[in-house]
């Protein structure tokens, strides 16, 4: 593998610092009557842009909500419909644990395709944010994964060239966006895989 000159190294946050699981939604939804969780889900994704339009910050948080209490028919209030939608993460610590390492010699910087809610009521509070010089969110960067428009977002932000870049992200079709651009990047699967990754690059040792 060619050694690159990497400065920036880009994290995505869902399923690579913060494993979710929708599963956790759709079973209080469940509790409160029964197939509420089924409908919601099989609604949801059926109109999935509409979230996509959420996350590029083209639909105002309360327009989203609103369409979510529709759906449930109005069988919870809104700031149940938040807490429900949010707390659906858990901090992959492994993985945490590798930026204050990694902090000391490179720009760290997340990517991640998220929305307010999900933002203020699910994750802002973990204490593992403080590692990084900057947060690039869909929602305030009026772009998603895969758009060319974030990751160049990503390049205003660190102020390097794109080859210094490198993007570890759960999802392949993200990162090969990523490289297209001119960047390195890791397809995430696991902790030790990506050690291994990082290793190669001499990036840990």
């Amino acid at each position: 593998m060619r050694k690159r000159n990497i400065s920036v190294i880009v994290f995505d946050l869902g399923n690579v610092l913060l494993p979710f699981d929708y599963n956790k939604l759709l079973s209080k939804l469940e509790k409160i009557e029964s197939g509420l969780g089924e409908h919601f889900e099989e609604v949801y994704y059926s109109n999935y842009e509409f979230h996509r339009d959420f996350e590029r910050g083209k639909i105002s948080e309360e327009k989203f909500i609103g369409r979510m209490l529709k759906i449930l028919n109005h069988k919870i209030d809104s700031d149940t419909f938040c807490n429900y939608y949010a707390n659906i993460f858990e901090v992959n610590e492994d993985v945490a644990g590798l930026l204050p390492k990694l902090k000391d010699n490179y720009k760290l910087i997340m990517l991640s395709n998220t929305d307010p809610i999900h933002t203020k009521h699910g994750w802002e509070h973990y204490d593992f944010l403080q590692h990084f010089d900057k947060l690039i969110l869909s929602h305030e960067a009026g772009a998603v994964k895969p758009e060319e428009e974030i990751y160049r977002a990503v390049e205003t932000a660190s102020g390097v060239p794109s080859e210094e870049h490198i993007f570890i992200d759960d999802i392949e079709k993200y990162v090969d966006a990523a490289k297209n651009l001119g960047w390195d990047g890791i397809h995430f699967t696991d902790y030790s895989t990506l050690i291994d990754d990082l290793n190669s690059r001499n990036i840990i040792t």
